[in-house]
């Protein structure tokens, strides 16, 4: 358990679960200004917490990190040799350095992915999918088809992107309008999952859905606004609700027959007032949830205590237990180098 205000406490199998599936957690709360790696130690649960600027879209592997924040994209790449310097010794097998910072100015970044080798972002802002060019804030690549033009009015709050056998697939947005924050209008079920390749709508009616996922050859989504966690039938327009959780469904993971499902107390504020989560679940939980895909059960938990109210993305960092996001560490940094494999073999003994 952590010390207040940043405290949560877990169900006593949760480590367990880290450990024998050998993953790590990363996930982003904009609320509190932090990206969290989860971490098995021991019987409990490290919650190591990391300060950034807005951090909401995540994409992350065992090799590298991308971070959406306020106004930019931070990527970072582990250097294994590194981890192995920190303290404790022994302790850390992964440690993740920051390598190149995208300014992208204030776009409302939501959920990022890796399509091959390259990162597209969903640039809620401007209605559009995006990626990122040095030379340019950001790159658009793809608009839902009832989008008229590029625009900075948020027209339905796009939010979700699911990338399925390295192309980006699906989409979600809470609205289907071309007016600038015309999604408010219907918020609680005028969410819209949309066929990226296809550029046309397949599933209307949907409560503030978030992050279409294809698994185990499925098609998944969080119907957020009905905390729930539901499978799609595309070519029939079906949704099949699976779970129901105690909080606002955002961010999702799945790693063997898990399901890592992030959850948010949300108050009832404007955005999210008139949705049937506000409307019938008094207590709402923030923390994250681990469900089974093949029992239908939810089977751990870790629930947030005070200061973190709200999360954004989950992610799953494979074959690592104890990742470190290295930051503020100014001599460290400065003496941490990554060459490429033709240039070590020229690199001098004496260095």
């Amino acid at each position: 358990m952590n010390e207040e205000p940043l405290r949560s406490v877990h169900t006593l199998n949760f480590p367990q679960i880290l450990q024998q599936l050998n993953i790590s957690l990363v996930i982003s709360t904009y609320q509190a200004g932090k990206v969290i790696l989860l971490r098995a130690d021991g019987d409990t649960i490290n919650t190591h917490f990391r300060t950034f600027n807005k951090p909401m879209g995540m994409a992350v592997n065992r090799t590298r990190m991308a971070i959406g924040t306020a106004y930019e994209v931070i990527e970072l790449y582990n250097l294994p040799a590194v981890a192995q310097k920190l303290d404790p010794p022994g302790k850390h097998d992964a440690c993740y350095i920051p390598r190149n910072l995208h300014v992208t100015g204030d776009i409302d970044i939501h959920e990022m992915a890796w399509v091959k080798e390259e990162l597209w972002v969903v640039n809620t802002r401007f209605s559009c999918l995006c990626t990122l060019n040095p030379a340019y804030s950001f790159v658009p690549r793809w608009r839902p088809p009832f989008i008229s033009a590029l625009g900075m009015g948020d027209r339905c709050h796009l939010n979700g992107l699911g990338v399925t056998r390295d192309r980006a697939r699906y989409a979600t947005a809470l609205g289907e309008s071309d007016t600038p924050q015309g999604w408010r209008d219907n918020k609680g079920n005028g969410g819209v999952l949309i066929d990226i390749e296809q550029n046309e709508v397949i599933l209307r009616g949907l409560s503030m859905p978030h992050s279409p996922r294809w698994y185990d050859e499925k098609l998944w989504v969080l119907e957020s606004g009905k905390g729930s966690l539901a499978t799609v039938v595309p070519h029939r327009g079906q949704v099949e609700t699976v779970a129901q959780f105690p909080g606002f469904t955002r961010g999702l993971a799945f790693y063997d027959s898990l399901a890592f499902i992030g959850l948010s107390q949300v108050r009832e504020t404007a955005v999210f007032s008139g949705i049937p989560l506000t409307e019938h679940l008094n207590e709402r939980i923030c923390g994250v949830w681990v469900f089974n895909i093949q029992t239908g059960e939810t089977i751990a938990f870790l629930r947030f205590e005070d200061a973190v109210q709200e999360i954004f993305a989950v992610g799953v960092i494979p074959n690592t237990k104890f990742p470190e996001i290295l930051q503020d560490d100014e001599e460290r940094l400065a003496h941490s180098y990554a060459l490429p494999d033709e240039a070590l073999k020229d690199l001098s003994s004496g260095l």
